[in-house]
């Protein structure tokens, strides 16, 4: 699944590639106006993401460039939700609109939404239990960002409520079984788009936290162990 990001903020821009690749999206990213126009003249996109304003001119003349072509779904980006920004929008043509900041979570679970609205496949919707990981007694169901913990008494399934960093630790964790991930791997990996802080002190907190909330005893994890002086492992 190919996405078209228009982004002249290099931070905000690098950022959701890193995101949307590991996500299994394959990313273009523009900086203009004029770089957006030259790329959509020799290529083709499944879904576009674009900033509003832009230095060379905004985000609105590119969807409707974009528009006049192909049939593409577009989500503006914008850092004010006034009623007229919004507006102005859906009327381009546009099929989704967040606010900066954002969540990453948030954005992808829009994504999601917007291509199914399209008819296009996303990278996590496929049959069988590809979109399922399993930890222990958890499972995690990556297309719906759903986390559930099994009773072993019972065979029930409850929902974890997790927040949108703790369940990107879980993710990172679920990404790298049976590899010792470090404490800073882990929090260059906890970049996020909302302004969130992660440093090491609040890095040991979202480990207590996720701990607590999947682990059947949190002061012996059995999911999430530690590895002296070296970090963290999930095994496969």
């Amino acid at each position: 699944m190919r996405v078209f990001l228009l982004e002249d903020d290099d931070a905000i821009s690098m950022g959701l590639k890193y995101s949307l690749e590991k996500e299994g999206y394959e990313v273009t990213n523009a900086e203009s106006v004029m770089q957006a126009k030259k790329l959509w003249q020799r290529d083709c996109f499944d879904i576009c993401i674009l900033d509003i304003n832009l230095p060379d001119g905004n985000g609105y003349d590119v969807c409707k460039f974009i528009k006049e072509k192909e049939d593409v779904p577009v989500i503006f980006l914008t850092a004010s939700d006034a009623e007229v920004n919004v507006v102005m929008g859906l009327e381009m043509g546009a099929d989704d609109y967040i606010c900066k900041p954002f969540r990453i979570n948030e954005l992808m679970a829009r994504i999601r939404t917007v291509l199914r609205r399209a008819g296009k496949r996303d990278v996590d919707v496929s049959a069988g239990d590809t979109t399922v990981e399993k930890l222990g007694n958890i499972s995690i169901y990556k297309s719906e960002a759903k986390v559930t913990m099994r009773n072993e008494e019972t065979g029930d399934e409850t929902n974890v409520e997790l927040t949108a960093l703790e369940y990107r630790l879980l993710l990172t964790f679920c990404n790298n079984k049976n590899v010792v991930l470090s404490r800073n791997q882990l929090l260059q990996d906890m970049w996020d788009v909302g302004g969130d802080f992660v440093n090491d002190n609040t890095l040991t907190v979202y480990i207590k936290r996720l701990r607590d909330k999947i682990e059947q005893d949190p002061s012996n994890p059995q999911i999430i162990r530690t590895v002296r002086g070296m970090g963290y492992i999930v095994d496969g």
